[in-house]
């Protein structure tokens, strides 16, 4: 199974971190998420999407990357659609650069949302902007490695049943967490963070120091 970068078009801060993350990725972007590409040191080999939002002078930097190009009025974004053509490809380690912030909050939110269907899937999911990081799960027992220090907070996106959080400064013990709860925010993690639960989906967010880099 492949590991691949999809590059979205949100935006992107260049840390140290994320270009760890991203190397040795094969990588795929949607459309104006090939702006990113450069600064991380990328060259993709699908741009995919209806270009809308294409950067004028990606053309030029980019005119050796296939494209494969949608109609405006279609049924899915285009960084399912480059979801869907990594995963066609072998991928089953998914990294989304550009899934937070930007223009549309709409985006964010279905990126996270996308995130838990590919999950439930079987696939490794991560969100990244650079400085923050997103990991949808799902119940059963996971290890997020994060360095001492990273603050974290879990989000839940229904009720959670049993929760159990070690590896950070405020542990919790098969805690019932009621949706819309706030006992989860705001942890800080002492090294890798071992986290399970019995029902429900979460979002583990971390956020690290935003040590650009110049791109």
């Amino acid at each position: 199974m492949s590991a691949f970068c999809i590059l979205l078009d949100g935006d992107v801060t260049v840390s140290p971190r994320l270009l760890d993350k991203v190397s040795g990725r094969r990588t795929i972007a949607a459309d104006g998420g090939i702006r990113h590409a450069r600064p991380l040191g990328l060259v993709p080999e699908l741009w995919i999407g209806d270009f809308d939002s294409e950067p004028a002078e990606a053309a030029a930097l980019f005119a050796d990357v296939p494209r494969l190009a949608f109609p405006e009025d279609k049924d899915q974004t285009d960084g399912e659609l480059a979801a869907a053509a990594a995963r066609e490809r072998g991928a089953g380690d998914l990294l989304f650069v550009g899934s937070f912030g930007g223009p549309r909050v709409d985006h964010a939110f279905l990126h996270a949302m996308h995130g838990f269907s590919m999950a439930a899937d079987g696939l490794k999911v991560m969100l990244s902007d650079g400085i923050q990081e997103g990991y949808p799960l799902h119940a059963g027992s996971h290890r997020i490695d994060l360095p001492a220090g990273t603050l974290f907070s879990v989000i839940g996106f229904t009720e959670l049943a049993d929760l159990s959080l070690t590896g950070c400064r405020w542990p919790l013990s098969r805690r019932q967490v009621p949706f819309g709860s706030s006992l989860t925010l705001s942890n800080v993690a002492e090294g890798p963070l071992d986290i399970s639960f019995g029902a429900g989906k979460a979002l583990v967010i971390a956020r690290f120091e935003p040590m650009a880099v110049e791109a």
